[in-house]
């Protein structure tokens, strides 16, 4: 196969991508070998990838990569969530847009369309992974709410039930008005907002013409006060005990009711209590034994309970109640005011806390489960700090409502019995049926006296069970499959689904299976632009992931997420990287087109290029011992870094450059052999990171068979010995030798071409490495010497020093013209800072160490002043 001039990402990455799927190079199959499995965090299927996606995946497929590279059976599990809320939302509007409303349909037909959208959109976003080199093993592609999946959730539903775990009560529950569904707790995404207090006037209907001032972020819940409620132990509300008070506008008389809830700080110290929309006042409701009065809608406009404002939607009451307020005269004042209000994570409208009989989960049972086996290591976090707020929710568990006002989902398995005859649960309809005979003592029931819940679990009732249910584990625990793959090796996953996802899982996990789901936790930071702003698509920052890929190719982008991605801390993402990222591959290709490029002869190992291969054989042990511990510590993006720094400092700028042969010159065999050896070692280093261009210049550099492929050729990671480290610091000490040697061409106008000679003084240390030396740093001889001869510029490495001797090489007028310059500037400089210290106001004001540090800037400067004025003087004899 013939190289191309230039690396162009699109025709590589297409070809390879086929050739590795027509292979089956990621399939896999349980066999001898020590498994290797990722579950992937499934995807909306609503979704199309976007820079967070990118991130995770990319971390996924290098961890996959490098397993199957050290020989492991790698299994990359893919699949998609159901979405219930994002899904049926998307459902709704492309409804509406036909002018069909939900309400219009039954569940069936409502059902037909959302799986049309469904098959239509669902897998976008699988396909656009393979852009990215994903290596999954797309035969396993899995669906929440696919057959199997589906299956295992209503039977994980019914065992549960059965166990005691799961019940069904009226409570107070977060209520997102946009999608008309009950909330958990996690689904509830905290607001710093500026608002205003509102200060109403309640009348005291024992004392005309007196009011007691209330204040309230929410006016517009005022029609479901059942109560105020003030601090015993306040002394200036003392007055309102065992009184009632008029509700403003609304004309209802409520008791005034103490309780030492109330915070006498906030406010004026008086509390509105509205029972039915606010869950401590709920709590004082019920302990009070108050009225509840429900004053929204579902979809948060006021009901007819209210009396007052029915119809309108609850923000628009807010204004309008302001103003009738203030006509009324029930105003007492308004001001700015700061709180935190509870969003709809999906919906991002604010909820509102509403009375609803749903389906719980009790969690203290799992949250006893999924503790110690974190906070003990036996599943390892990455970060470690997230063990924290891991722990501080599981001891603040509070039950998981699991049911949704939903019909796109898992509807729940419950089915009730005519008139008031309760309720079975049971995995069928026709199961349900034979409980509902038994519990009704009825054996003339049929299917059609049953009504099933409407109804739907949460999504994440599903995605908890993800890591077992992928391989049918819930309904065939025993399969091949579950018992060779299960627990899983490692989840990549971002820190704010620690709860919504994580931890459910670990509790599924030792439910479900009697062990961990996953050994290893992975944290990805948040992708943000290079201001810091979280990327969206409302702010209009988040780059389109696929043209990225077409313009900088999917190496390149990889790299550049990966080049700012260190676990658990946000990434300031900004596209130079990808252009890093690119310009990279270029490096490597041109690398290798130059290697491949040199005429090769049967001739004689120069002293240079043994030294050279016998280094590099060396930094590469080091480097893959290195490389090992850095995956170990799932520390990636510094591992890319270290293969980064390999590839382009040391294997390009040094190694490549110390075996070159001179212009027209063969190279010899065994150096060209090693150094094609060192080219495969350094791609199956980098296959993880770019897996596109390693595969194609592995597949360059040998003769391959068909079907062969560089994710297959195993890692041979050979520890470094104490002989490694002392040839390899040597080295160190020879570059900067050579460097010192090229920093004196360079500030003496020396050309490169011109050779040079090497005074060793008293003694040359590194003689073992005089070819290189001279060969890197165009020398015609080293020598030893015991005085620094003259017209030498002298430099010391370490303890050793260095003569070159320049003499006559010189081009004395440009030096002369370099070093007047330099005097020039040094002399502006020391003016400045002389200025400052001749201000006595500056020197008696400024602190001690910043007039210290101008004191240093003089002196230094005099010095350097001193030394070219004589530098200049010598070289203006010479030119006499």
């Amino acid at each position: 196969m013939e190289l191309a001039s230039k690396y162009d990402p699109r025709e590589v990455e297409s070809k390879w991508y086929q050739y590795w799927l027509d292979n089956k190079l990621f399939s896999s199959k349980p066999d001898g070998r020590e498994p290797y499995t990722i579950v992937i965090p499934p995807p909306n299927v609503t979704g199309v990838l976007h820079m967070g996606h990118m991130l995770n995946n990319t971390i996924q497929d290098i961890l996959v990569r490098r397993a199957r590279m050290e020989g492991k059976n790698a299994c990359w599990v893919p699949g998609t969530d159901h979405a219930s809320i994002a899904t049926e939302a998307k459902v709704v509007n492309k409804l509406a847009q036909q002018r069909i409303k939900k309400t219009d349909l039954s569940r069936e037909d409502f059902l037909k369309y959302a799986w049309d959208w469904t098959n239509e959109h669902g897998g976008i976003i699988l396909k656009q992974l393979r852009k990215l080199g994903a290596s999954c093993d797309w035969e396993r592609t899995a669906f929440t709410m696919d057959e199997k999946r589906s299956e295992g959730v209503i039977k994980v539903f019914c065992d549960l039930y059965n166990k005691g775990l799961i019940y069904r009560g009226v409570r107070m529950v977060n209520w997102d008005p946009k999608a008309q569904t009950a909330l958990s707790d996690e689904e509830v995404i905290y607001k710093e907002e500026h608002s205003k207090l509102y200060y109403l006037r309640y009348m005291v209907v024992e004392e005309p013409g007196k009011y007691a001032v209330v204040a309230t972020t929410r006016p517009e819940t005022i029609m479901g006060d059942t109560a105020m409620c003030i601090n015993p132990d306040d002394p200036k509300n003392t007055w309102l005990k065992g009184k009632h008070v008029i509700v403003p506008l609304v004309n209802r008389q409520i008791p005034v009711i103490e309780d030492t809830y109330v915070d006498v700080e906030f406010g004026t110290g008086c509390l509105k209590v509205t029972p039915a929309h606010d869950v401590n006042d709920h709590a004082l409701g019920l302990k009070h034994n108050l009225e509840t009065i429900d004053i929204f809608n579902d979809d948060g406009t006021i009901s007819e309970a209210a009396g007052l404002y029915v119809g309108m939607d609850r923000m628009d009451v807010r204004e309008k109640i302001e103003q009738d307020l203030k006509a009324a005269g029930l105003m007492e004042k308004v001001e700015d005011y700061t709180n935190k209000v509870g969003f709809s994570e999906r919906t991002n409208v604010p909820i509102e806390p509403k009375l609803s009989t749903q389906w719980f989960l009790k969690m203290q049972h799992f949250a006893d489960l999924a503790l110690a086996p974190v906070m003990n290591d036996d599943i390892k976090f990455y970060p470690v700090k997230y063990k924290n707020t891991y722990r501080h929710w599981l001891e603040n568990i509070k039950d998981w409502c699991i049911s949704r006002q939903l019909w796109w989902g898992h509807r729940i398995p419950a089915y009730y019995l005519p008139g008031n005859g309760g309720y079975v649960v049971a995995e069928t309809a026709e199961k349900a049926l034979l409980l509902a005979k038994e519990k009704s003592g009825n054996d003339k029931l049929t299917l059609e006296d049953l009504r099933q819940d409407d109804d739907c679990l949460d999504t994440w009732f599903s995605s908890w069970l993800w890591p077992i249910s992928v391989f049918d584990g819930i309904n065939n625990p025993e399969n091949d499959d579950i018992k060779y793959y299960y627990p899983t090796s490692d989840l990549v996953t971002g820190p704010d689904i620690i709860f919504f996802w994580v931890a459910r899982m670990i509790m599924a996990g030792y439910e479900y299976r009697g062990k961990m789901p996953f050994k290893n936790v992975y944290f990805t930071g948040i992708v943000r632009d290079k201001l810091g702003r979280k990327m969206s698509k409302s702010l209009g920052n988040s780059p389109d992931p696929i043209e990225l890929i077409d313009k900088f190719g999917a190496d390149g982008v990889r790299m550049g997420m990966m080049l700012s991605a260190p676990a658990g801390n946000d990434i300031l993402f900004d596209e130079s990287l990808c252009e890093q990222g690119r310009n990279f591959n270029n490096k490597i290709w041109n690398a290798f087109r130059l290697v491949k490029g040199w005429d090769v002869a049967e001739i004689e190992q120069p002293n240079a290029n043994r030294t050279a291969v016998k280094w590099f054989e060396a930094k590469l042990r080091i480097t893959n011992a290195e490389l090992d511990d850095l995956f170990r510590k799932y520390r990636i993006s510094e591992a890319l870094m270290v293969v980064y720094r390999l590839f382009w400092d040391e294997f390009s700028s040094w190694y490549l450059e110390m075996i070159k042969p001179a212009y027209g010159s063969p190279i010899d065999r065994t150096t060209f052999d090693m150094t094609l050896s060192f080219f495969n070692d350094l791609l199956k280093m980098l296959h993880p990171f770019m897996p596109f261009i390693t595969e194609e210049l592995w597949q360059h550099i040998y003769d391959r068979k068909s079907g062969e492929s560089i994710m297959l050729d195993k890692l041979a990671i050979e520890a470094p010995d104490t002989s490694d480290v002392s040839l390899v610091n040597d080295i160190e000490t020879v570059k900067q030798i050579i460097g010192n040697i090229r920093t004196i061409r360079n500030q003496k106008n020396i050309s490169p071409k011109e050779t040079l000679e090497l005074h060793a003084v008293n003694a040359n240390n590194y003689a073992a490495y005089d070819d290189v030396v001279m060969k890197m740093a165009n020398l015609c001889a080293i020598s030893v010497v015991e005085d620094k001869p003259a017209d030498t510029v002298q430099f010391m490495v370490g303890t050793d020093e260095y003569a070159v001797p320049v003499g006559n090489l010189i081009d004395i007028a440009a030096e002369i013209e370099k070093q007047e310059a330099q005097l020039k500037h040094l002399e502006g400089f020391l003016t400045g800072v002389m200025k400052k210290l001749s201000n006595e106001k500056f020197v008696a004001n400024a602190p001690e160490a910043v007039v210290a540090l101008e004191r240093k800037k003089q002196s230094d400067s005099e010095e350097k002043i001193a030394a070219l004025k004589e530098s200049l003087a010598e070289l203006k004899k010479k030119q006499k």
